[in-house]
């Protein structure tokens, strides 16, 4: 079967979901508000940073998006039927990764601009210049996109959405909080940490904001390797 039409079973699987369309919605949410109430209660030493500090929870909406998304494949035979559609196991899970990739990206995008503007309105005389701001409204959309498809490998390794989520959410609320402030330098390459670097307006550490991009690229491109792997090693 030819891509196009994979990819468009894959879209209306996600369309018809309405757990996956409420886990969009709370990227936009979660981002926006947490944003605006820490515009509202912030200082001037990283303006960039309070109007876009809402993406550490819109985050793990976008990882609940791509974790549900794939560990829904798991459930009930439905890899099997899927499989039984498209044989090429590689062709359909790009096809899955694009379908999750596309709409979160939009979402994002979306969201990093209604954030910005959001900020700007709360922060008045010291809002981020329009340069800073639209490099980290693009920034956002772009982690949020890598860190969907980071939990959608994770999830197709682990075979299971309780799994996946009971690593990725305690891993940022905890280890990279906690355990990242502390591990000092070496902390900035962990993937939620790194791709946020878009969002700052000065970053003493060792990435800038592509090179932190391209770091959470890498990570999310070794999940998705190895979920590939794992989906070609394993029965169905």
């Amino acid at each position: 079967m030819p891509f196009a039409p994979v990819l468009h079973a894959e879209w209306i699987k996600i369309r018809t979901l309405r757990s996956l369309l409420g886990a969009l919605a709370a990227v936009l949410v979660c981002t926006a508000a947490f944003s605006a109430l820490a515009a509202a209660d912030a200082d001037d030493s990283d303006p960039l940073y309070s109007v876009f500090f809402g993406v550490n929870f819109g985050q793990i909406a976008a990882i609940a998006f791509g974790t549900t998304a794939v560990s829904a494949e798991f459930r009930g035979g439905a890899l099997r039927l899927t499989l039984a559609a498209v044989p090429d196991r590689g062709r359909w899970f790009a096809a899955k990764a694009t379908a999750i990739a596309l709409p979160v990206l939009a979402v994002g995008l979306l969201t990093g601009f209604v954030t910005l503007l959001t900020g700007r309105a709360v922060l008045r005389e010291s809002a981020p210049g329009w340069a800073g701001g639209v490099r980290g409204a693009v920034g956002c959309g772009v982690h949020l996109t890598l860190m969907a498809l980071f939990a959608a490998g994770l999830a197709t390794v682990l075979r299971s959405g309780v799994a996946t989520l009971s690593v990725l959410i305690p891993f940022l609320l905890i280890v990279s909080f906690v355990v990242g402030d502390l591990a000092g330098g070496a902390a900035d390459f962990l993937p939620d940490r790194a791709g946020q670097v878009a969002l700052h307006s000065t970053w003493d550490g060792t990435l800038g904001p592509w090179t932190g991009l391209a770091v959470t690229a890498l990570w999310t491109a070794a999940a998705l390797l190895a979920g590939a792997w794992s989906l070609r090693r394993r029965d169905a």
